[in-house]
């Protein structure tokens, strides 16, 4: 960018150096750059663009009834809340039933479907402290329901068989070390 002093005197017209300041402030406060007029007319385009996106964005709501947008948006809204309270609910089932399960498997009973049967699953569900509650309420039909649990005592559950590989009974063979008669 030439310098306006110098144009001036490329053109044959010379300013006094007591009015080349006057002259220079008139002339920044009034004309632009080449460059400077570019800025502008770039962001006026840019402002442009943007005005006829926003009006035509502004063209889709014509005749839209914001009421009945508002009355969607609730709706929408407690629909959501709905389907949260009920997936919390769902998650929170899954959670408990596998609980009771893991309760009643390790339990040692005979049926799990008895005992669960005379288990109160709505009351446990509801209580607050489930894993001790579960295990309370398992111990309560224990004590009531002995015969649905195998009983502690090895001679109730043997662990093999009373024949041994010769078919003679294990009893017989220490009998006959004893010298005792019987089989």
């Amino acid at each position: 960018m030439k310098n306006i002093f110098d144009i001036l005197t490329g053109t044959g017209i010379t300013l006094p150096e007591e009015r080349k300041a006057d002259f220079e402030t008139a002339f920044n406060e009034n004309y632009k750059t080449v460059a400077e007029v570019e800025k502008l007319r770039s962001a006026r385009d840019n402002y442009k663009t943007q005005l006829s996106a926003a009006q035509e964005a502004l063209k889709g709501f014509e005749g839209v009834d914001i009421k009945d947008l508002q009355g969607r948006i609730a709706t929408l809204t407690q629909d959501l809340a709905a389907k949260e309270a009920e997936y919390q609910n769902r998650l929170a089932d899954v959670e408990f039933e596998s609980m009771l399960d893991r309760a009643i498997s390790t339990s040692g009973t005979r049926s799990e479907k008895a005992l669960k049967a005379l288990l109160d699953v709505p009351a446990l569900k509801a209580s607050k402290n489930r894993s001790e509650d579960i295990k309370a309420a398992i111990e309560a039909v224990k004590a009531e329901n002995d015969f649905l649990f195998g009983a502690g005592e090895p001679i109730n559950n043997p662990v093999r068989g009373t024949e041994n590989a010769g078919g003679n009974s294990p009893l017989a063979a220490v009998r006959a070390a004893m010298g005792l008669p019987g089989k």
